[in-house]
């Protein structure tokens, strides 16, 4: 994740709606991949001081604030590219579900800002792409049938069917996420990291699925053809495999390929937004400059590939040692809780190479 600049030379956040210093308002342009900061022209129109054109707030952004992207001027949508992808958002009669949706938009937007970076195609549902990318906010319903004691009637699970991404909006309640990391023994659970995983389900339909590369999918995760749902009755009555250490990223990534791509998939993009951010600020570790771990758009032979890859894995080494450490000296859990195994490492690099290899 870059930081940009003001026009008045401050420092600006992925996350920011105002400039502190000069009260310019922000708001991210995403046919640029840019914060910028607003004027308003003569006829009341807000213009980007980054390339002067005209823009309006998302209405996400102007009726709730849970929002910083901005619309084309002459777009027909209301909500922005990011917003215009959600199919349900949470009851906003309920003062802090908008708490709520704010953290669930701003992990999203991290999201798909790495997406964009990434290249990869950002396709939203329509009637003749009934699989594309969307978005559901739900919470689970209860019912009070005891006087004051609440049960769960219907349990919103967190996953991915046909380009529909459903998340649980309690995974945006710090203490109940935390909770439910603790009671299933997890060392990382975060919002950003559902995300994360789930667009690794639409990824896999839409760049595995149906390409040459099923073979060697199945060569380095095995068959996803095996049955998804005994796969997960077993995982949860039994536990992952003894020997998850050696063989996967995460004890979930042994339940089944499916969810050992996604897995992968998700650290990836861990790996390369933490890298970029690290770039950005200009970070050295022992005198070695953490490099940029995004891929320009020109096409890249083998060498590059496994090469850039290389140096990519090396960084990410030496970067996660020091937030470890600096972690660990404020009291806090490890930044990065996971010891990669070759084979492990062997299917980062095939989610490298998909990456960068994709047509463009």
């Amino acid at each position: 994740m870059k930081t940009f600049t003001c026009q008045c030379a401050n420092t600006l956040h992925f996350t920011n709606s105002k400039c502190v210093v000069c009260g310019l308002m922000l708001g991210f342009i995403t046919d640029e991949v840019k914060l910028s900061a607003f004027t308003t022209n003569q006829y009341g129109n807000l213009q980007a001081s980054c390339n002067g054109k005209l823009y309006r707030k998302c209405r996400n952004y102007s009726q709730y604030d849970v929002c910083n992207w901005m619309v084309n001027y002459d777009d027909e949508h209301d909500y922005c590219l990011s917003c215009r992808l959600n199919e349900t958002i949470p009851n906003l009669d309920d003062p802090e579900n908008v708490t709520l949706w704010f953290r669930l938009e701003q992990a999203k937007r991290r999201l798909l800002y790495s997406l964009m970076t990434l290249r990869l195609p950002i396709d939203g549902k329509t009637v003749n792409n009934p699989s594309g990318l969307n978005f559901s906010f739900l919470r689970d319903e209860v019912e009070d049938q005891y006087g004051n004691e609440l049960t769960v009637k219907n349990f919103v699970t967190t996953g991915h069917a046909s380009g529909l991404i459903t998340i649980n909006i309690n995974e945006a309640d710090h203490s109940a996420r935390i909770d439910m990391r603790e009671k299933m023994g997890e060392r990382y659970r975060t919002l950003v990291g559902h995300f994360r995983h789930e667009s690794g389900h639409y990824y896999w339909d839409k760049l595995i699925a149906h390409s040459d590369k099923i073979d060697e999918f199945r060569r380095l995760f095995g068959d996803e053809r095996l049955g998804y749902v005994e796969a997960m009755q077993d995982y949860y009555r039994d536990g992952p495999s003894q020997n998850w250490q050696s063989v996967w990223i995460s004890a979930y990534a042994s339940m089944h390929p499916w969810e050992d791509w996604a897995e992968t998939w998700a650290h990836y993009l861990h790996m390369i937004d933490t890298l970029e951010t690290a770039n950005d600020y200009d970070f050295s570790i022992a005198g070695n400059k953490i490099a940029s771990p995004i891929p320009d758009s020109q096409p890249h032979d083998q060498v590059y590939v496994a090469s850039s890859f290389t140096h990519l894995f090396d960084n990410w080494c030496q970067l996660t040692k020091a937030l470890n450490g600096l972690n660990r000296s404020m009291g806090l859990d490890d930044a990065y809780p996971f010891v990669i195994s070759i084979t492990a490492l062997d299917k980062l690099r095939f989610v490298h190479e998909v990456i960068v290899d994709k047509p463009h």
